[in-house]
């Protein structure tokens, strides 16, 4: 049977690439929220979709026949409950938007129109909003994009497991190169979210095959581990950084071998991310990542109020993109912290009280279904 390992240290990394991402889409005037590093930590939704494809081929991609319907029942209620919890309250974000719009209060549209049309509820809820051109690939709650990709790319890796090891692999090959050539040639087959989720799901799946043989042959030592953390740290901040014009494909190498280098659990940087801080950032990541643009709607409709009652420049708009300012960089700053602490406050609670109950019925599910008589 196989070994059921958890991979404390990728937990952890998979919270603080929640925090970076909040932070990509928080714009306080001169704070650490404009560093380059932050300004292109979107990337890291590409990390999420290739450490996702690793551990499921950790959890699963050794095994044939794997029971479907146990998968389906597993996956769905560890991603629905909180995206349809979090579709609700944008949805009732909508409602006050447009309760505000009446009495003379004007937001960047009209409420319950374009990405947050009523039409747009259905294809949410069913998590197929990002794969097909006929909806809003990025409506109501926007971050939700990659979940809709996510589940129904692991419908399609839980089709593959029912191959023999070696067809699985080179399909798993098929399909990341796919996905990559689609996304660097320009070509729309798919929807560049589904090109961008395919090929980074499966090249983590592949990583796994890869790193699952390597641990057999070597076991690294401390030093060596430590060193070869610290170059993977980098290497990622370089790519975020870069100009590269496959950063995507790049970014997607980078991300493979830093995840099995911290698979390994042994280097400096994995004991600092086993601490309990980063591992309840681990524990509360989804959360983090699917509540965030709740929280900043808050905190912008605030500034935007202060901008309309004072006259102050609280809110300007810098091209596209809407900054907020309390005219003082360092309170700026303390401003990023009172929202990173919101957001991670909030998210506990979400984890707690949506995500923990929403498994809860889906694991009562999959007991009741084990104990029905097979005939």
């Amino acid at each position: 049977m196989q070994e059921m390992t958890r991979f404390h240290a990728l937990d952890s990394m998979r919270g603080i690439s929640a925090i970076a991402i909040v932070l990509y889409h928080t714009h306080l005037v001169g704070s650490i929220t404009e560093w380059k590093f932050f300004a292109n930590a979107d990337l890291l939704v590409e990390f999420f979709f290739v450490l996702s494809g690793f551990v499921m081929a950790h959890a699963y991609g050794s095994k044939r026949g794997r029971d479907l319907s146990h998968f389906l029942i597993s996956r769905t209620f560890r991603l629905l409950p909180l995206h349809a919890f979090m579709l609700a309250v944008f949805i009732g974000l909508e409602v006050l938007k447009y309760a505000a719009y009446k009495q003379g209060f004007s937001f960047n549209q009209t409420p319950f129109t374009g990405i947050y049309a009523p039409s747009q509820i259905l294809p949410n809820l069913m998590l197929l909003q990002s794969w097909t051109r006929l909806t809003e690939n990025l409506s109501f709650n926007t971050a939700s994009w990659s979940i809709s990709i996510e589940y129904w790319t692991y419908m399609v890796f839980a089709a593959t497991l029912f191959m023999a090891s070696t067809r699985r692999y080179l399909l798993w090959t098929f399909i990341a190169l796919s996905g990559f050539a689609l996304l660097s040639n320009h070509i729309d087959v798919m929807t560049v979210y589904a090109q961008k989720g395919l090929g980074c799901f499966f090249a983590g799946a592949l990583a796994y095959a890869l790193f699952s043989r390597l641990r057999r042959w070597v076991v690294p030592g401390f030093a060596l581990l430590s060193a070869l953390e610290a170059f993977a740290a980098i290497a990622i901040w370089w790519v975020l950084t870069s100009e590269l014009p496959q950063k995507i494909a790049s970014a997607s190498m980078v991300f493979c071998v830093t995840i099995m280098l911290f698979a390994f659990d042994g280097g400096a940087l994995s004991r600092v991310l086993k601490h309990e801080f980063f591992a309840r950032l681990g524990q509360w990541s989804y959360s983090i990542y699917l509540t965030h643009l709740a929280v900043l709607f808050f905190v912008i409709s605030a500034f935007m109020v202060v901008q309309k009652k004072t006259g102050f420049e609280a809110a300007p708009m810098q091209g596209d993109i809407r900054y907020l300012d309390t005219g003082h960089v360092w309170l700026n700053n303390l401003m990023v912290l009172l929202i990173l602490t919101a957001v991670v406050t909030i998210s506990s609670a979400t984890y707690h009280y949506v995500e923990l109950k929403g498994q809860a019925v889906g694991k009562q599910l999959l007991r009741r279904r084990m104990a029905m008589p097979t005939g």
